[in-house]
């Protein structure tokens, strides 16, 4: 019978992003966001049971059985580092194993707009990377922290659950604790960072009531913010971060939101047109004057309007970011129409196509 280590490096030799194991199915992988069947065996419950278990240390074990999931990293000798989560399905217990690269890669490579290194020179306020499941935000996280690291003085303290990207010291001093091994909660993680003299605070997701509003006033308060979160744009970014208040503390949410916050970016990625890997496409919201104003009168119907009059100040929509992929041939017109916020702007035949690269796989 195969170990886990051996379907962990199969993941890694095929490119892929994810492997998942699951009762009464064969182990898969995701490649350039499609699953791939490893083998054509169905996998019993007792064997994944088996191969989860043995990437899990006693207290991890201890965890599971306890909360009945659990987030975890495994670094496994000569394959590479992983992002674990063990969870039960139908009274089986199974997992997904996300692949972290050993390289934080540079922002340049990702295909961001140039604003995004405007954020990294911030020195205070809230910087919010959102999308969906899978579609990089760890890793363009990770590329912010490693430039700021690089080209200033100071201390970043970065809370995750788990640690995915391991961080070397350099002209920053970089502190990385994980929730649950190093820290019992991100609330409270966070409420001590402000303590530990930081110029950067880094937090991986943001969960839940406590954490943002943490987050907010340590971004009011000086501090450069940056953080995560499962939303799909900018609107839905605002209106999420305000819904899970209480309706009585929302006015005073609001108002925090709209001084502290700084920069969203929404990403998306997207499979190529040539099939190889998938290409970027982002919406990125600069909290101008208008822009705040929007945000504290909540009047975000008015908010894609505006980021689309205010490309000059950065902003960008999804839209105008798909259409440019789809202008130069990355992307085809179906995969435009899937993705936009608006489809009548793809419903007309794309122009000859030109040529580019990407370096997302």
């Amino acid at each position: 019978m195969r170990d886990i280590t051996e379907y962990l490096r199969e993941t890694v030799e095929r490119g892929g992003s994810d492997l998942h194991l699951s009762a009464w199915a064969p182990a898969c992988v995701r490649v350039n966001g499609t699953l791939h069947a490893l083998e054509d065996e169905a996998l019993d419950p007792d064997t994944v049971r088996n191969l989860i278990l043995d990437s899990l240390s006693e207290a991890q074990r201890s965890a599971l059985e306890e909360d009945l999931e659990l987030d975890f990293a495994l670094q496994v000798e000569g394959v590479g580092r992983f992002r674990g989560n063990a969870h039960i399905a139908r009274g089986n217990l199974e997992a997904a194993f996300r692949f972290i690269t050993s390289e934080i890669p540079e922002l340049e490579s990702l295909g961001h707009h140039s604003v995004i290194h405007q954020f990294c020179q911030l020195r205070s306020g809230l910087v919010l990377v959102t999308g969906i499941t899978g579609s990089g935000k760890s890793t363009t996280l990770a590329a912010m922290v490693k430039r700021i690291s690089e080209t200033r003085s100071g201390v970043i303290v970065s809370l995750e659950d788990p640690i995915e990207y391991v961080f070397q010291h350099s002209s920053c001093l970089i502190k990385q604790r994980e929730v649950g091994g190093d820290t019992r909660s991100f609330p409270k993680a966070l409420r001590q960072s402000l303590r530990q003299d930081p110029d950067v605070i880094v937090v991986s997701e943001l969960r839940d009531l406590d954490t943002i509003r943490i987050a907010l006033t340590a971004a009011e308060t000086g501090h450069l913010v940056l953080a995560t979160l499962h939303t799909p744009d900018a609107p839905q970014t605002i209106d999420r971060l305000v819904d899970v208040f209480p309706a009585d503390q929302q006015p005073q949410i609001i108002t925090q939101l709209a001084s502290a916050v700084e920069g969203i970016v929404c990403q998306r990625l997207i499979p190529r047109a040539d099939g190889q890997g998938r290409a970027l496409a982002s919406e990125v919201l600069v909290a101008g004057h208008a822009i705040r104003n929007c945000i504290r009168e909540r009047k975000l119907e008015q908010i894609v309007g505006l980021m689309e009059i205010g490309h000059r100040e950065g902003n960008r929509t999804i839209d105008h970011s798909i259409a440019g992929l789809l202008e130069t041939g990355v992307i085809t017109r179906e995969e435009a129409l899937f993705h936009c916020r608006e489809r009548k702007t793809f419903e007309v035949q794309p122009k000859e196509p030109k040529k580019q690269k990407s370096i997302w796989t």
